[in-house]
């Protein structure tokens, strides 16, 4: 076998065509690990720093005078948002407390502005939980490939010295295409993890910074509300809109689905 038939035998595709059914196998795995990765990090690094521009217009809002005013009609264009969704939890538990006239009293009111606050912890909590999903993908992938890569080099080296004890042959063309075959599984297991890494740090990182934009937005939002609280103050979007009964279902609805995942979220935690 000359230099160029030994080239073009340890091509890429000649090596997964002619590797070992497990090598193949752990090839297809990876690179099947390596596509689904690159999907999971485009589409939760693009959701990430549109959430962190977003944020970003949410606090802009809040500042100066009527701030919760121009925050209402901002979130009203981003009721998927997030943060659309914990303010609305916020605003469906005063609401509630208005509604069954619980903060004629002074308790009553700071009753109130302690359970506006754990709302809204766990409503961001509730949304974190799902911006995380899909980051475990990364992790996994980041950790194992290169093992699981390992494994197919492994097992491939094994399958070439047997190759040559069968046929009593220790020449370069008979020892290096098992050799290239099983250091090829290893080269896909660190493209894979490769990236994954970089991706999965990058991805919590973004998403750090993005719950700490949600917790200023909650915390200002807190004390607007308590101020307004203690002034005997009305939410922006109550008495002044024609659809307050629309604005009031809708906050209703996103408050329960909220109160459901917060409450799947503590039965999962007690069990």
């Amino acid at each position: 076998m000359n230099p160029t038939e030994i080239s073009a035998h340890l091509s890429p595709q000649e090596l997964f065509l002619h590797a070992d059914f497990v090598v193949k196998s752990i090839m297809i795995i990876l690179a099947v690990a390596s596509v689904a990765t690159w999907a999971v990090a485009i589409e939760k690094l693009y959701r990430y720093s549109n959430l962190e521009k977003r944020a970003n217009r949410w606090l802009e809002a809040l500042a100066g005078q009527r701030s919760l005013v121009k925050l209402q009609n901002a979130l009203q264009s981003r009721p998927e948002d997030p943060f659309a969704k914990i303010y609305h939890a916020i605003t469906g538990e005063w609401r509630e407390t208005h509604k069954r006239d619980l903060h004629r009293t002074q308790s009553g009111r700071d009753s109130l502005k302690e359970r506006i606050n754990r709302v809204g912890l766990i409503a961001t909590g509730v949304e974190i939980e799902r911006l995380q999903r899909g980051l475990s993908l990364l992790a996994t992938v980041g950790s194992v490939a290169p093992f699981v890569g390992l494994f197919g080099t492994v097992w491939g080296i094994m399958n070439s010295f047997q190759g040559i004890a069968a046929s009593n042959n220790t020449s370069l063309s008979v020892v290096a295409p098992g050799i290239a075959e099983a250091l090829f599984a290893t080269a896909l297991g660190l493209v894979a993890a490769i990236p994954a890494t970089i991706a999965y740090n990058k991805a919590a990182a973004g998403l750090n910074i993005y719950h700490n934009r949600l917790t200023t937005l909650i915390g200002i939002t807190e004390v607007q509300l308590s101020r307004q609280l203690e002034a005997g103050e009305a939410l922006p979007d109550e008495g002044s809109h024609s659809h307050e009964n629309h604005n009031d279902n809708t906050v209703l609805l996103d408050t329960h689905a909220h109160q459901s995942a917060v409450g799947g979220k503590l039965a999962a935690q007690g069990a």
